[in-house]
């Protein structure tokens, strides 16, 4: 594919990826998403098929990119504690850049009857969580992390990621920020958030001399 025609895929997936987070599947209608992208349906049907197509497509793009992240620093030849530190930076990073996916995704998770949609979310979220897990069993294994219960740990990061991204009114006045200023989530909140969680996990999981 030409980088123009790349461009203009990359385009639609973003639009639809904000369409989407904001009207939901059944709200956003083919003619909607053209429009927004402003693009015809025949296009999108070339691309992708079919709104479901888009919408897998969308879902898939984030969620195999940031695995291929988390698995290039899980290959490298470094401590347990320092690739889990980078993994959670790359996390962070990629979550508070992504409001309008990540609360796709937790719209599609929330609607029993988007059944199909919801298990292919879990299945490829579950196949990052997964590799962070691994990281931790590592530590745990080797002797330079407490012995854990790596689930729990692994929800922990995530706890703290749901409760800053999907509540977003409460979040402002909690850290009287605005989740709607790039600027400031940027400078401010992803700092905030990644030293709390790299803070409470190294309390966690790192052993100390007298132990």
């Amino acid at each position: 594919m030409d980088s123009k025609k790349e461009d203009k895929k990359e385009h639609i997936l973003n639009t639809a990826e904000r369409v989407f987070a904001e009207y939901g599947y059944e709200g956003a209608s083919t003619r909607l998403l053209a429009g927004e992208a402003g693009v015809n349906m025949a296009m999108l049907n070339y691309y992708f098929g079919s709104k479901d197509g888009l919408l897998q497509a969308v879902l898939e793009r984030r969620i195999t990119s940031l695995r291929v992240l988390l698995e290039e620093v899980q290959r490298r030849p470094l401590p347990a504690w320092q690739r889990l530190e980078l993994m959670i930076d790359i996390y962070i990073d990629r979550v508070l850049s992504n409001n309008s996916f990540h609360k796709l995704v937790q719209r599609e998770l929330s609607l029993s009857h988007r059944f199909e949609s919801a298990s292919y979310i879990t299945e490829n979220i579950m196949k990052n969580i997964q590799v962070i897990r691994e990281v931790i069993l590592e530590g745990i294994e080797d002797g330079s992390f407490m012995p854990v219960d790596p689930e729990m740990t692994v929800a922990t990061i995530l706890g703290v990621k749901y409760y800053i991204v999907n509540s977003g009114h409460v979040t402002n006045r909690l850290l009287q920020t605005d989740m709607q200023d790039a600027q400031q989530v940027e400078e401010v909140v992803k700092p905030r958030v990644k030293k709390h969680i790299t803070a409470i996990l190294k309390a966690y999981l790192i052993k100390h001399e007298d132990e």
